[in-house]
C-alpha cells in the first residue's frame, strides 16, 4: 500500500506558528525545519522562493466571505520533496504575497497551507482538496482554525475537519 493511502496529509511534527515578518523569513524558518526532519531536500527553500516569485500563490478569500483571511498555498515541484503532506503555517504577523489570479496585486496573508507533494501528478488534487476545505467548511467552525496560535490545536482541527480524498 502506498504511503499516501495509509498516512494523513497532516503531521503534528510539521505544524507551525511563525513570527516571520516576510515571506522569505517564514519560508526559511519552515524549510530549515522540514529539511532537518527529512521531509524535503536541501534545495527545497531555493526552489520554493523561485516558484513563488514566478507563480504567486496568494488567495483572496473575501470572495468566499468578507470575514475570511487571505491565505497562500506555496508549493514546489515533486523532485524537491520526500513526503506528501500539507504543512499548516499560522502567521503571527500578516505577510505580503502576490495574488495567484492577478500577480501584479499584493495582499496580506495570515495563514499558509504549504503543499509538499512527491507525486508530480498529484499537485492539483491536493490544491483542490484545500480549496474544497476552505469553501465548504462553515465559517463558525473555520474561524477556530484561523484564530488558533497553538500548533496542537491547528493539527487537531485539521485532522478532524479536513476530508482527505
Amino acid at each position: 500500500m502506498s504511503e499516501t493511502a495509509i498516512e494523513s496529509l497532516f503531521d503534528p511534527k510539521i505544524v507551525y506558528v511563525s513570527s516571520g515578518t516576510t515571506r522569505q523569513a517564514v519560508f526559511k524558518e519552515v524549510a530549515d525545519d522540514l529539511v532537518a526532519k527529512g521531509y524535503v531536500k536541501d534545495n527545497f527553500l531555493d526552489n520554493l522562493n523561485s516558484r513563488e516569485d514566478a507563480y504567486p500563490t496568494g488567495m483572496d478569500l473575501s470572495v468566499v466571505g468578507s470575514q475570511y483571511p487571505n491565505v497562500a498555498i506555496p508549493h514546489t515541484e515533486a523532485n524537491f520533496v520526500y513526503k506528501r503532506r500539507i504543512v499548516p503555517v499560522k502567521l503571527a504577523h500578516p505577510v505580503e504575497f502576490h495574488n495567484m489570479i492577478n500577480p501584479t496585486q499584493t495582499m496580506t496573508v495570515r495563514f499558509l497551507f504549504m503543499i509538499l507533494n512527491n507525486d508530480p501528478e498529484g499537485q492539483a488534487n491536493v490544491l483542490a482538496e484545500i480549496m474544497e476545505f476552505l469553501t465548504h467548511t462553515p465559517w463558525d467552525s473555520l474561524q477556530h482554525l484561523f484564530a488558533s496560535d497553538s500548533p496542537g490545536e491547528i493539527f487537531d482541527f485539521l485532522s478532524t475537519n479536513f476530508d482527505e480524498k
